[in-house]
């Protein structure tokens, strides 16, 4: 399986600004084939031009992920959080298309929970339906535009503490052909996976060719290798369902375990992390070896 690993931009810093593009070359002498890049913000002072050319430079390419909030919600009861989300999913696709197609990835729904400090309520029945239809009918008419952009969207499911609309595959699933665009498909991440699966082969075998865009992370975030993940066993199911896209790695978790650390919470790198991320990058790719071996 040849499949190209990268690594996300916020393993080396964030925000992620014009100055910070030497990570590009960085990221290609770790051995990573792209980047994972969170949309430019405005204020990032980071146009696609110059990420076009510091891609190019470094010999990589770049897959966007989107950056949802509560006022970027196509679920949301509210609509002006609700056309905020359709307005910041065509700025993505503007942007990926800018970028020369590609992938648009993450929760692309909004309604974020613990980092937005949004508790989980309960909803009736009629609630759930209706943020289900607002979801759909939202990714539905944004769909066309990706499609007519050459751009892929691709929906992510987030554990059942970050969000309470899509957090497990089948759900994910049903989102996806519920829109039936080939522009519209599914990542999934193996750090919200084992959370919330019974079996995570399963669910990749499930997911099949919905797939476009994988997330390689440890149950706990750290190195790849470092945790409890069976990397054989996932990327065997991914072969199984013949996946030849990206492959991303995020591994947020630092050497630092003091009492009363925000964990959730992104952190800056204390340490030269190059030989761990080099580690991961091999344990990833040796799995998919021997995937393609058992096979």
């Amino acid at each position: 399986m040849k499949n190209p690993i990268g690594i996300i931009s916020m393993q080396f810093t964030r925000p992620f600004a014009g100055k910070d593009l030497h990570y590009f070359q960085k990221a290609a002498d770790l051995g990573f084939d792209f980047v994972e890049l969170l949309v430019p913000e405005p204020e990032d002072r980071l146009s696609i031009a110059d990420v076009k050319k510091a891609a190019d430079d470094a010999g990589i390419f770049v897959v966007l992920a989107a950056r949802v909030n509560q006022q970027r919600s196509v679920a949301s009861e509210d609509p002006i959080n609700q056309n905020g989300g359709l307005d910041y999913l065509k700025f993505c696709i503007d942007a990926a298309a800018e970028l020369g197609g590609g992938i648009v990835g993450n929760s692309l729904y909004g309604e974020p929970m613990v980092f937005a400090g949004r508790p989980p309520v309960a909803r009736s029945d009629d609630d759930i339906v209706a943020r289900a239809e607002r979801t759909i009918a939202a990714f539905s008419e944004v769909a066309p535009l990706a499609q007519a952009a050459g751009v892929t969207l691709a929906v992510e499911a987030l554990n059942r503490f970050e969000t309470d609309i899509l957090s497990t595959t089948r759900q994910a699933c049903e989102v996806v052909d519920a829109v039936d665009n080939p522009a519209f498909k599914l990542m999934l991440d193996t750090f919200h996976m084992n959370m919330e699966e019974r079996s995570i082969p399963d669910a990749i075998r499930m997911a099949g060719e919905r797939i476009v865009h994988f997330q390689a992370n440890e149950n706990h975030r750290g190195h790849p290798g470092t945790g409890h993940i069976d990397w054989v066993a996932v990327m065997r199911a991914l072969a199984h369902v013949n996946y030849v896209g990206p492959i991303s790695l995020e591994p947020f978790r630092r050497a630092d375990d003091r009492v009363a650390l925000p964990i959730a919470h992104w952190r800056a790198p204390r340490e030269d992390e190059s030989d761990k991320l080099r580690a991961g990058l091999g344990v990833i790719r040796n799995a998919l070896t021997l995937a393609e071996v058992d096979q």
